[in-house]
């Protein structure tokens, strides 16, 4: 199995059960976040046990889960993944309400991005969730 990250490119994986969130999502990052950081490969899901099997690979560099996401919502899935993944990427949660930051810091997630979505702060979150990938991950070449 090869390891998500390339001198080139970093995996991203996007998770919601919404097409239209993955899609602001993915429209906010682009190719590249910012300039000081390898181009994105997008990998979407839709589903909990995708994600999990995502997660579990050591393919994915950084997770951007949404919080709305039904029946699984992205706090239950990044508290189980940062709990029961090896080498576990940063996690990026999308939350609707101001109130559930504190779930949030239940979920371990490693950023957070309200709703509705600000593409600048998104790519700049994600950019910087690279980085620390970039610098933090173990199976490092």
């Amino acid at each position: 199995m090869s390891s998500g990250s390339t001198d080139d490119t970093m995996r991203v994986l996007v998770y919601s059960d919404d097409a239209t969130t993955r899609a602001e999502v993915v429209q906010a990052i682009g190719r590249r976040p910012a300039a000081d950081v390898p181009l994105v490969e997008i990998v979407e899901c839709a589903t909990e046990p995708k994600v999990h099997q995502w997660l579990g690979s050591g393919e994915i560099d950084v997770a951007i889960l949404d919080g709305e996401t039904q029946p699984a919502g992205g706090m239950g899935v990044s508290r189980q993944a940062k709990d029961e993944v090896y080498d576990c990427p940063p996690i990026c949660l999308i939350i609707a309400r101001r109130d559930d930051r504190w779930l949030a810091d239940w979920s371990k997630a490693d950023a957070v991005v309200p709703q509705p979505l600000e593409p600048m702060v998104l790519a700049d979150t994600v950019a910087d969730l690279m980085r620390r990938r970039s610098a933090t991950r173990l199976n490092a070449k």
